[in-house]
């Protein structure tokens, strides 16, 4: 099963946080802090991210059945927020496990094909001489080196292992499977639930013309934006994502 962690009041109501590529629960802790106050929340690390498990597969059916686990063995249904990554996985989850989701919020990230590439941030982590690393920042230094935004080598040195000498990311696996990361399964099934689509408004993950496609599956969907936020919408805004997955949960639970 995932790593988690969790946060505030075990009979509170459940809410699981999963992460984007590249990242894990950690990346998470101010967030899931602040939102412990009125719920239990679980952070996971992601298969092939963190302290999880490694696995030659990383496609949405197997991130899905991850996370339905995961919330299966603590008892069941639950709020559920995934970002990029961990947005399309919750999409699945809730698609094929209905459930066990109570609502839905999606970080920045529509149920289609994307057509950039996340394989150079694996080429440039591979490229870090770890034997000569001590600390994070000397990391840091090498990404950066490498021409990495200063703001992605911080969030991609969180899952380094300093005193290991290694990534906690399964970089070959990630690499293999990348062509079915940056897309998304065919699917007919729809999730009835209520469902948030939080776009930063500096992002252009989530476009109009990807509308119709979401309602298809989603038909309850809703749409907000962060005006100050790009993809990575958690860090660039953290109190204003915060108080709409507050707002849109409470708001449903009423």
């Amino acid at each position: 099963m995932l790593a988690y962690q969790t946060y505030g009041d075990a009979t509170a109501p459940p809410l699981l946080i999963a992460h984007g590529l590249y990242g894990s629960g950690r990346n998470w802790g101010v967030i899931a802090k602040r939102l412990s106050d009125t719920r239990h929340v679980i952070t996971v690390d992601m298969r092939n991210h963190g302290n999880s498990f490694h696995s030659d597969a990383n496609g949405y059916d197997d991130l899905a059945a991850d996370l339905e686990e995961v919330i299966r063995a603590l008892g069941g249904p639950m709020d559920v927020v995934g970002h990029s990554m961990g947005g399309k996985a919750a999409m699945m989850l809730a698609l094929r496990a209905p459930d066990v989701v109570r609502r839905l919020v999606v970080g920045d990230i529509a149920p289609v094909t994307y057509t950039h590439s996340q394989l150079p941030m694996i080429d440039a982590m591979r490229a870090v001489d770890l034997s000569a690393v001590t600390r994070r920042s000397e990391a840091n230094a090498q990404l950066q080196a490498q021409g990495v935004d200063p703001a992605i080598c911080a969030f991609l040195t969180q899952s380094l292992d300093v005193a290991g000498q290694t990534w906690r990311l399964n970089l070959d696996a990630l690499e293999a499977e990348m062509p079915k990361i940056m897309s998304f399964p065919q699917v007919t099934a729809q999730y009835d639930g209520p469902t948030l689509f939080l776009s930063g408004g500096a992002s252009d993950y989530v476009l109009p013309e990807h509308r119709n496609t979401i309602r298809g599956l989603f038909p309850r969907a809703r749409f907000a934006k962060l005006p100050r936020a790009g993809h990575w919408l958690h860090a660039d805004d953290p109190r204003g994502f915060e108080g709409t997955v507050r707002a849109f949960a409470d708001a449903a639970e009423a």
